[in-house]
């Protein structure tokens, strides 16, 4: 089952997926919003409830919004492919690192992706978005997918020299419009093997950045494991799990995003999140 948020006439609406991906079946008459549906365990009920409806209307003319647009909190993991923590120089950890997104520093897909005008130094990262389905307190490792709701693709986009003004990254990750966020979220049950799914940034066409879910340093239960003992996991939350080596600061010479550029994040079986970036 996938699903997305998106826009009917101005007005924040979700759906479901068509199996042929291009189509929309609208669920908000069963539950206001995808948050709402995971808060009460509802994304079944939607299943059985639309299967086989045709499509409200096509993927191709919907204006999409973040997959949740509505997060209680938005958990990104920093340095969590090898490949990436050596290119940048850092030592290895014992733990993840974790830093927060607001909601407004998202965008949905095909939406315009803004390069601040303070900055040239805007870069890409390709991520794999876990969203959280059930709420929990110091899950254990081996309990973790039982609160996993879904998976999306995910852009970190990250102003560098705004994130490097001190050791702590906020400024950077938290521009408005700079995360993109979709197309939609897959269920668990849409993907054979999580270990074998690869994260892939490419960069008007260019394949910039290419790994699986296997390379992280950190793997999602222990994310979710390490998260959930510092806060309480609620439904809608999102934990954005790193990227891999291949971003643009770490290049020789750097590649920085500019308007006109198109970054596409893709996460196979999944899908692939494509946005435009434009000036502030």
């Amino acid at each position: 089952m996938r699903v997305a948020s998106y826009l009917v006439d101005g007005i924040p609406a979700w759906g479901m997926v068509t199996a042929d991906g291009k189509g929309l079946v609208d669920a908000t008459g069963l539950f206001p919003s995808l948050k709402a549906a995971l808060a009460a365990d509802g994304l079944a009920e939607v299943g059985r409830a639309l299967a086989g409806q045709p499509a409200s209307r096509s993927v191709a003319d919907t204006v999409f919004l973040p997959v949740l647009p509505d997060p209680d909190k938005i958990l990104c993991v920093g340095l969590n492919y090898d490949d990436h923590r050596q290119e940048g120089g850092h030592p290895e950890q014992a733990h993840p690192t974790f830093f927060v997104r607001f909601a407004n520093a998202n965008i949905g897909h095909r939406r315009p992706m803004v390069k601040p005008a303070i900055s040239d130094m805007f870069d890409w990262e390709a991520e794999l978005a876990v969203v959280i389905g059930k709420a929990g307190r110091h899950i254990p490792a081996g309990k973790a997918f039982e609160h996993i709701a879904g998976y999306a693709p995910y852009n970190d986009g990250s102003v560098r020299d705004w994130q490097r003004h001190t050791t702590q990254f906020t400024p950077g990750k938290n521009f408005v419009g700079t995360g993109g966020f979709g197309p939609w979220m897959s269920t668990p049950d849409e993907i054979a093997d999580l270990q074998a799914v690869t994260v892939e940034a490419r960069l008007n066409g260019t394949v910039m950045q290419h790994a699986t879910v296997a390379d992280m340093i950190f793997d999602i239960p222990s994310l979710i494991a390490y998260a959930s003992t510092f806060t309480e996991l609620v439904p809608g939350d999102v934990i954005a799990t790193g990227t891999p080596g291949g971003v643009g600061s770490r290049r020789t010479p750097p590649v920085w995003m500019k308007p006109g550029d198109v970054i596409e994040i893709e996460i196979g079986g999944v899908g692939t999140l494509v946005n435009e970036v434009v000036a502030e």
